[in-house]
């Protein structure tokens, strides 16, 4: 697993907060206790972003409303766009911000599908909310091309979008559910995607900054560098499921 700018005091300190020698095994929830909280995450500060029946927690970047094409259906928040309108690119966010934190959700994308989980979003008018927040891709790494594109698989799932390649590439196959973890604590964040960190980095060094400076978000200066903002998930025209999705402050 590659480690991008980050130092022995910032990855030590965000260990120390997130328990960092997790597994796979906890990781995976059980499927009798989907969308729920054990005593345990209540006493460490835990809150559910998603009951299993409501999506009382999300609204539409830029909007106040959940409009057609984002369902429950089966005890997960799906977006279909067979049930959209006629609007694109109705990605939805928290209605609550978050500065350090650590988010975890179960993933599922459809054959061929992309979609994608933001952080530290600011909205902004006529503007995307990819050019503030980073992002930790979703893909069916088999069968889209984007997963061919861009710089040794930095487009591929638990990637940082663009940016930094997740290693090991350790999604699975469309269809199936996927376990993720997103740890922000100051300016240093670590990927994890079923049980294991794919990626890390630091958002005060210059490496950081250079690698910013040399890709498509160059002429966004808000891109990475708010230190709250919501969560958010991504409408990119594919059928993807979003299931026990849990978000705690650090």
């Amino acid at each position: 697993m590659k480690h991008f700018f980050l130092s022995t005091l910032a990855l030590g300190l965000l260990a120390a907060s997130c328990n960092s020698q997790e597994s796979a095994t906890t990781m995976e929830s059980d499927p009798m206790e989907h969308n729920t909280l054990t005593e345990q995450e209540l006493a460490d500060g835990w809150t559910l972003l998603f009951d299993g029946e409501s999506m009382e927690h999300w609204r539409v970047y830029n909007q106040e409303s959940i409009p057609a094409g984002w369902v429950v259906e089966d005890g997960a928040m799906v977006f279909d766009p067979a049930q959209r309108n006629d609007m694109y690119g109705l990605d939805i966010i928290t209605k609550d911000t978050y500065g350090d934190f650590e988010l975890k959700l179960e993933w599922w994308i459809s054959e061929a599908g992309n979609s994608g989980i933001f952080y530290h979003v600011i909205e902004q008018e006529d503007k995307a909310l990819y050019w503030s927040g980073p992002e930790m891709q979703i893909l069916d790494n088999v069968n889209h091309p984007d997963a061919d594109q861009g710089i040794e698989g930095n487009r591929k799932a638990g990637s940082l979008y663009d940016l930094i390649p997740a290693d090991p590439q350790n999604a699975k196959s469309f269809g199936e559910w996927n376990s993720v973890k997103i740890v922000a604590k100051g300016d240093v964040i670590e990927h994890w995607q079923n049980g294991e960190m794919v990626l890390s980095f630091d958002r005060s060094t210059d490496e950081w900054k250079e690698l910013v400076a040399g890709s498509k978000f160059a002429p966004h200066p808000e891109f990475g560098t708010a230190a709250e903002g919501h969560i958010a998930l991504q409408d990119h025209g594919d059928v993807v499921k979003f299931r026990n999705l849990k978000i705690r402050s650090l």
